[in-house]
């Protein structure tokens, strides 16, 4: 990506009426734009108190402004920042005055893509940057920061270091096969790449918890009308969301809440009923519930206690000719109408079994137990430490790098196969790599750049 020499602005305080409104300037007349509007006299990294002009003269506010000189700014540009009263009204009259000298209008993230374009920050502190800002738990922002500071990145880094050691000697046994020494044979390359797989390995469990806390779980709930969807919705959000009655078809829509368990993200969807009806309105709802239902990443399907129909009759009684999805778990509802015990009757790791769990949420019998499960379908640990913030192209950067390292490792035991191994290494480090942005694609960059909110 190109370096840009346009000045850009922003409002960098939420949009709306608050005690403080901040404007940001930055890039080559930043400062030049920023002194015409007020009396700085440009003294680095000091905060000037005075009025807050227009071209005229006309004192628009009055506050603070600052100014940072790049390199050493939060972008590697030059920074002018001004810091007023937070109505929308002056923060808009400042916008124009400063679009009219010159400066442009930022994208959404065009501050932090350019301190990434001028290696202020490699592309995971900078993704850590909005996962901060949208952080859903107290974990969640600690998670954040430790990214924004770096640790992901140094491991991700380290184990780039560890490939390109791997490759010398992986590349020596090629180029010079003479040699007494052969690398490939002794050993010791095999356990080079053990190693760095086991330490892929660990990097990815912490990831993958990261990407938990940050992007959270959608648990879609399933079922025939009447078998106590909204009811389940109301006892996990532990408020009543959803209108709850005797009347089938009742949620015609699906309706979501968020939720949180020791601080893992669930948004949970509550679907309208499964079944044919002749109610256009209801036929719609119906649609979007097997919408929901084809990207959950879980599937809780609700089934009155009182119903002895198994899983999978139940499940092509409402969805037929479609196979009983691999993450589904059946829900058996209303155990207060029946002698049924409550709790959890099979692990969610069986793989011949589906998991069975044992509520009344009507009466908040075995919720506890539910999300327990819940937590341990995804692999959740809320007492790990030294956590990071990660995304979902970030765990798919390092499932492909671990596909590579072990296709190389088989390609070394079976077949001897050094270029092989060599190619596979290559891969894998370059799967890296586009985790920090050393190898990453324009329209990568500006497809996340895109999702940041303006101003930064």
């Amino acid at each position: 990506m190109q370096i840009s020499n346009t000045t850009i602005c922003a409002q960098t305080t939420p949009p709306g009426s608050g005690g403080v409104g901040i404007i940001r300037l930055s890039g080559p007349q930043a400062l030049n734009i920023g002194q015409q509007l007020s009396r700085n006299k440009g003294q680095p990294r000091y905060a000037h108190y005075g009025p807050i002009l227009d071209q005229q003269g006309v004192q628009i506010d009055a506050g603070l402004t600052l100014y940072f000189p790049g390199p050493d700014s939060f972008t590697g540009e030059d920074v002018f920042e001004f810091q007023g009263h937070g109505g929308q009204v002056i923060m808009d009259m400042l916008l124009r005055e400063l679009t009219q000298l010159g400066a442009e209008i930022a994208r959404p993230g065009e501050f932090s893509e350019r301190a990434f374009i001028n290696d202020k920050l490699d592309l995971a502190q900078a993704e850590s940057i909005a996962d901060l800002i949208n952080a859903s738990s107290e974990q969640a922002a600690r998670n954040a920061i430790r990214s924004m500071q770096g640790e992901f990145s140094q491991q991700v880094d380290s184990l780039v270091e560890q490939l390109i050691h791997l490759r010398l000697f992986v590349e020596a046994a090629i180029d010079f096969p003479e040699e007494e020494i052969d690398f490939l044979a002794d050993g010791k390359v095999s356990g080079l790449v053990d190693s760095a797989s086991a330490q892929l390995q660990a990097v990815l469990k912490v990831a993958q918890q990261g990407s938990l806390l940050q992007e959270g779980m959608q648990i879609v709930i399933a079922g025939a009308p009447n078998a106590g969807k909204s009811s389940l919705l109301n006892a996990l959000a532990g408020q009543d969301r959803a209108i709850v009655t005797d009347i089938a078809g009742t949620t015609r829509d699906i309706l979501k809440e968020t939720i949180h368990i020791d601080g893992l993200p669930l948004h949970i969807i509550d679907t309208a009923g499964l079944r044919e009806s002749p109610d256009q309105v209801e036929q719609i709802g119906i649609e979007r519930a097997l919408k929901a239902i084809q990207d959950a990443d879980q599937i809780l399907l609700l089934q009155d206690a009182r119903e002895q129909t198994s899983p999978q009759q139940l499940w092509q009684s409402l969805i037929p000719d479609q196979a009983l999805p691999k993450h589904l778990s059946l829900v058996r509802n209303k155990v207060d109408l029946t002698a049924e015990a409550v709790g959890l009757q099979a692990s969610c790791t069986t793989d011949t079994d589906i998991p069975v769990i044992h509520i009344s949420a009507k009466q908040g019998l075995g919720m506890d137990a539910l999300q327990e499960y819940l937590k341990d379908c995804v692999g959740y640990n809320s007492t790990l430490e030294g956590g990071f913030s990660a995304r979902r192209r970030h765990l798919d950067a390092l499932l492909r790098a671990a596909d590579h390292l072990q296709q190389g490792a088989d390609q070394l035991a079976y077949s001897a196969a050094g270029e092989l191994l060599a190619e596979d290494l290559r891969l894998a480090q370059d799967c890296l790599s586009e985790i920090t942005g050393q190898f990453t694609s324009d329209d990568l960059l500006g497809h996340i750049f895109s999702s940041f909110c303006i101003g930064k």
